[in-house]
């Protein structure tokens, strides 16, 4: 059976396999994707480890994958330079920002209207401008509680396939493969950061939970900026 159909129990697999088991898993995912979807598969790069290490993953499979980064104004300089530097080495990557006009210190009074704004609406732009019907993101299960009923292979939109190769990865095995293959990672992660956003919202946390630092404060705490929450092709409107 394909590896795109399969049923397994993901709670197991991410302790029953191994780290070699689970990186050729995932190549796996990503090849039989490619090999159904061609140019329609596009990697989401968030610049965090976890996009990184699934961009490399891609490139393993082939070269000629391409993929899109979503920016905001609010970025980190250190997340800026480092998208600056992708980019210039890789081409095929594009980036999407939204420089609409919003109200001021909107990710305090309404967090859920920032990141729709110049989160969600920017990844509806990427899906639509490079004519996407496969996206591949670094979601893993293991990464804090609104991340654990999410499946290696979904259409939460209808048309529009979404993959996670590595799921089931735990957070020791990004930093495994990442030393391994010798990948590049945003330099903020040496600041003590594990899960990395917009500026103003994103603080370093020894909370067991990664996304723990995210949205301190506010109902948003550890949650999602809503692209993995939201229709991205089937929706009305332009606001939440």
């Amino acid at each position: 059976m394909s590896v795109l159909e399969n049923k397994d129990d993901l709670v197991v697999l991410v302790d029953k396999l191994n780290f070699k088991e689970k990186v050729e898993r995932s190549l796996d995912l990503i090849s039989e994707a490619y090999k159904k979807f061609g140019d329609g598969l596009v990697i989401a790069n968030s610049l965090g480890k976890d996009s990184v290490a699934v961009w490399d993953l891609a490139k393993r499979v082939s070269p000629k994958i391409r993929g899109f980064i979503v920016t905001t104004r609010f970025k980190p300089k250190e997340t800026k330079k480092f998208m600056q530097e992708t980019v210039a080495k890789y081409p095929e990557m594009k980036v999407f920002e939204n420089n609409a006009k919003i109200a001021d210190k909107l990710y305090k009074t309404d967090p859920d209207k920032c990141c729709d704004i110049l989160k969600v609406q920017p990844t509806r732009w990427a899906i639509k401008e490079m004519k996407i019907n496969c996206w591949v993101t670094g979601l893993r299960c293991t990464e804090g509680r609104t991340r654990t009923d999410f499946k290696e292979v979904e259409e939460r939109d209808k048309g529009l396939i979404k993959l996670n190769p590595i799921l089931i990865w735990k957070e020791r095995e990004v930093w495994q493969y990442l030393a391994l293959y010798q990948v590049g990672v945003n330099p903020l992660y040496k600041e003590g950061y594990r899960s990395l956003g917009c500026e103003p919202c994103t603080h370093i946390s020894s909370d067991d939970d990664e996304r723990a630092g995210r949205w301190i404060g506010t109902s948003k705490c550890g949650g999602e900026c809503g692209i993995h929450t939201r229709p991205l092709i089937n929706f009305n409107g332009e606001g939440i």
